[in-house]
């Protein structure tokens, strides 16, 4: 009996130390991994606000959309965002303070050539791989970087669909003007070359200082010289092309073959803002909702879903911007930089946007605008003709 009593004592207190045995033998729980952190600024105040706005909408769909298909390379993603208040100054303290205390994996450039310009120089100083987005002047290109990669159509290629639209309609003489920068600048080089090699005539050669101009005064001589003009190109800002539609007077508009602007026309409330005084305007753009490609009506689905709105084209490119990233973090397996560099100089994707793949400079080499014209107050793409909705109306009505 002693015998029994000593053994079942002994079994209690093995089946005691059993569970801390046990726990003892069970490897430690693995910690999360860590987020992939992608850093931008985009404007949420100052003068490029609203383009800031979607750009930063877009890219917070791609983050959630990855998440949600299960994370990258086994991480999940977070965006490291600030508002960069349309300040290039501020933009560049912002990038030097994503990349030395964020220590952010990737970067994603801001809005505008004005601000990349900026962004790209920390970069470069960092030896850092950034790409960039709705920034297209030649400049950023020029000065022989290694780290800056472009997805949006080079600013001295920005109006060639509308002038060869327009010289295979007979158009002879154009009337040009342009706001200073230097997006506006190249697009103005790219109209003079586009102009000549179609045989047409340069009838007004403009530039315009957005902050001191009087609109009114840039209205009339647009006016004076209607009679003797076919087709008018503005390389302008949404806020610039309102403001010159404004002075023309209520109601009122240039009576000439074809109004072609940047920017502008291709805002959804580009209309209300003109009181719906379009018809007929002509714009250039990246994308449109309505384009008949891969992914797009998707795309604008699932974005109104998430921010209560249509896309616009910058939420296209913000989105499109992540994708390229994305893909050459895939295709490189890693997110170490120099192997994010080589994808990015090398490889060929295609995006929401459109092909991608750059030169030497790593600037955009594989895609081209589209043409849209305000017909009955809504933006219909008229060119290229594989993809257009609508006939491109010549003249006016």
């Amino acid at each position: 009996m002693k015998f029994m009593n000593t053994l079942v004592a002994l079994l209690l207190s093995l089946a005691a130390l059993t569970p801390s045995l046990h726990a003892q033998q069970m490897p430690p729980e693995a910690p999360p991994p860590e987020p992939i952190l992608v850093g931008t600024t985009q404007s949420l105040s100052g003068r490029f606000k609203e383009e800031g706005r979607l750009q930063l909408e877009g890219l917070l769909m791609w983050v959630s959309d990855i998440n949600a298909r299960g994370a990258l390379l086994g991480r999940p993603v977070e965006l490291v965002h600030y508002d960069d208040h349309s300040d290039s100054e501020r933009v560049a303290e912002l990038y030097e303070k994503l990349i030395t205390e964020h220590k952010v994996d990737l970067l994603i450039g801001p809005y505008s050539s004005e601000l990349t310009l900026r962004a790209t120089e920390v970069a470069e100083h960092h030896n850092f791989p950034i790409v960039t987005a709705a920034a297209s002047a030649d400049r950023i290109w020029d000065r022989g970087y290694r780290n800056v990669f472009g997805i949006d159509v080079p600013s001295s290629n920005y109006m060639d669909i509308a002038v060869t639209e327009a010289a295979k309609r007979g158009a002879k003489n154009v009337a040009l003007f342009y706001a200073e920068g230097d997006f506006a600048e190249d697009v103005a080089k790219g109209v003079r070359r586009e102009v000549a090699k179609h045989g047409m005539n340069l009838v007004l050669d403009r530039k315009y200082v957005p902050e001191r101009m009087d609109f009114k005064i840039l209205a009339q001589e647009l006016k004076a010289i209607e009679s003797q003009t076919d087709v008018v190109l503005g390389a302008t800002y949404l806020a610039d092309s309102v403001a010159i539609g404004r002075a023309l007077g209520p109601g009122k508009r240039m009576e000439v073959d074809m109004v072609a602007l940047t920017v502008g026309p291709a805002a959804a409330d580009f209309g209300p803002m003109l009181r719906n005084n379009v018809e007929g305007v002509v714009g250039v753009v990246q994308w449109l909702r309505s384009v008949r490609l891969p992914g797009a009506q998707d795309f604008a689905y699932r974005y109104r879903k998430m921010h209560g709105h249509n896309p616009g084209v910058h939420a296209a490119i913000g989105y499109s911007a992540g994708q390229v990233n994305e893909a050459a973090v895939r295709l490189a397996r890693s997110t170490d930089r120099d192997a994010i560099r080589e994808q990015l100089r090398t490889m060929r994707f295609r995006s929401l946007l459109g092909h991608y793949q750059v030169d030497d400079t790593g600037r955009q080499m594989a895609k081209r605008n589209y043409l849209l014209q305000w017909q009955d107050n809504h933006r219909r793409l008229v060119a290229p003709e594989y993809l257009a909705e609508r006939k491109l109306i010549y003249p006016r009505p």
